[in-house]
């Protein structure tokens, strides 16, 4: 029986689209044969990790999971490539309902400090040196994240601008073939570079990257707002507002397993 804390957590309707993409339990060679963990428990137990922020041997008993399964199946999962396929499959469901405004998409860069240093660090150039990496994303008109991407905290926000245009997935429309291009790009003044407009243009895409020492603080707020607000969403999961994780692709996991809570809070509002 799911209680109220866990239904809050993983409703039935993420719960379907993550069901199915749940890889097949395999029990270790020196098992005795013990039946596995109801995998809705592990699943919920990690979305509650990410968004308190706990160490993982503070997940609840109440889950009735125990805090080093939750945290070998994360690994596992995050092996097996579990929250990218999530992420895209709830964009799937957004796009097919024509939830997705590919008019525009904007791309932004957040640093986050890295409490115990590990892969794709670096020292941050806004925390005093200090160990960290930084949180990359490119968003639709309205914010919702279409991919995410991490680095040291020393990497330029420009060079995430490639990887994350490629990294879009073909999405699924409401009508017509799938989608993965927006029709205009929205960046910042640290994404002035000639080459870099001409790639994205080269691409079909329309480029509005601010220009430095011409366009003012004010006029870029306009449509930078929005992927600021998507940024805040993530630091809603307490576990991006630190980096805890040692190795970078757990980092990322809980990265896009927030991106995927975030896109399908959108849809359940738009079916209830």
């Amino acid at each position: 029986m799911v209680d109220r804390l866990s239904l809050r957590l993983v409703p039935d309707e993420l719960w379907e689209l993550a069901e199915p993409l749940i890889p097949v339990f395999e029990p270790r060679p020196q098992g005795g044969g013990t039946a596995p963990l109801d995998a809705r428990a592990v699943f919920t137990a990690i979305v509650y990790v990410l968004s308190s922020g706990c160490a993982w041997r503070d997940v609840p008993p109440s889950f009735g999971v125990p805090f080093q399964t939750a945290h070998r199946r994360f690994g596992q999962w995050t092996e097996a490539g579990l929250w990218r396929r999530l992420h895209h499959a709830v964009l799937d469901e957004l796009g097919g309902r024509d939830l997705i405004d590919w008019s525009r998409a904007i791309v932004d860069g957040a640093s986050v400090r890295a409490k115990k240093g590990g892969s794709m660090t670096g020292p941050s150039p806004v925390d005093r040196g200090k160990p960290g990496s930084k949180i990359h994303a490119l968003s639709d008109r309205d914010g919702l994240p279409l991919t995410v991407a991490i680095s040291a905290a020393n990497t330029h926000d420009s060079c995430a601008l490639k990887p994350l245009v490629m990294a879009v997935p073909a999405i699924k429309s409401r009508r017509g073939p799938r989608r993965r291009k927006p029709a205009k790009l929205h960046a910042d003044k640290a994404y002035d570079q000639p080459d870099l407009r001409a790639w994205v243009a080269r691409r079909g895409i329309k480029v509005r990257i601010a220009r430095r020492g011409i366009e003012s603080t004010g006029k870029l707020g306009k449509h930078r707002w929005v992927i600021e607000r998507t940024m805040a969403w993530f630091t809603g999961y307490r576990r991006l507002t630190l980096r805890y994780e040692r190795k970078a692709e757990h980092f990322l996991a809980f990265l896009l397993l927030a991106a995927a809570l975030t896109c399908h809070k959108k849809l359940r509002k738009h079916t209830t």
